[in-house]
């Protein structure tokens, strides 16, 4: 029996920004969903790998251009693209927004940053794909350093904080969090000091991934929980 499958890519990218997690999505320009906001993505290239072609389609659709992208899940129900068959392999990204110029192409008329809180509603399965993302990333960030990369080089601890506490969907105790990080021996904190709230001028940190690297390979375990 021949079969008229075809395979398309799309790309999960999350930032953080004014303290709340977000996704790039994009505004399609072309039927279907004309109009609808969508996660970027589109159909594989018989010349391409799967890889080419999630950052050929960022890089087209939103200007952005990721140098880690981790696959995510592949989505194939029959009716998910009314055209035809088509399947799709998933990507997911950790960016910090504000190092990229995000700007639509191709057959997007709009791009932007929505926070994962507060979406319009997506075109094909896309909801069903970012949920699956926020659960991939809500349990990463319990046994990898992945919160980091969304963050800035130099931030609060207080910002750390937020960010789990956001990402998590849940309170933490903070005296035992930064008990927990602190133990771990990956962070520097700097001579440097800015203003939080009304509170006395506090210290910024920075991850250092170098020593990071070293621990794992000594067996070191980033446990969260």
């Amino acid at each position: 029996m021949k079969q008229n499958i075809r395979v398309a890519v799309d790309a999960v990218v999350f930032g953080y920004k004014n303290d709340e997690l977000n996704v790039l999505l994009i505004k399609r320009k072309v039927a279907p969903f004309q109009g609808s906001w969508a996660i970027p993505g589109g159909l594989v290239k018989e010349e391409e790998s799967l890889e080419t072609a999630v950052e050929r389609e960022l890089k087209e659709e939103t200007n952005v251009t990721i140098d880690y992208l981790e696959q995510l899940y592949s989505f194939g129900a029959p009716n998910r693209d009314p055209r035809n068959r088509v399947i799709s392999v998933a990507y997911f990204a950790l960016v910090k927004p504000s190092h990229h110029d995000i700007k639509a192409d191709t057959d997007a008329q709009d791009v932007a940053w929505f926070p994962t809180n507060n979406l319009p509603k997506l075109a094909f399965d896309h909801d069903i794909i970012l949920e699956k993302a926020k659960t991939r990333l809500r349990n990463k960030l319990t046994y990898e350093p992945i919160g980091f990369d969304l963050l800035s080089t130099k931030f609060l601890f207080s910002d750390l904080e937020k960010l789990y506490m956001t990402i998590l969907e849940k309170k933490i105790d903070r005296r035992n969090f930064r008990k927990k990080i602190m133990s771990f021996d990956i962070l520097e904190e700097l001579d440097e000091k800015v203003s939080e709230g009304r509170g006395r001028p506090a210290n910024l940190f920075k991850f250092n991934k170098k020593q990071y690297f070293k621990l794992q390979k000594e067996g070191f375990l980033f446990d969260i929980k």
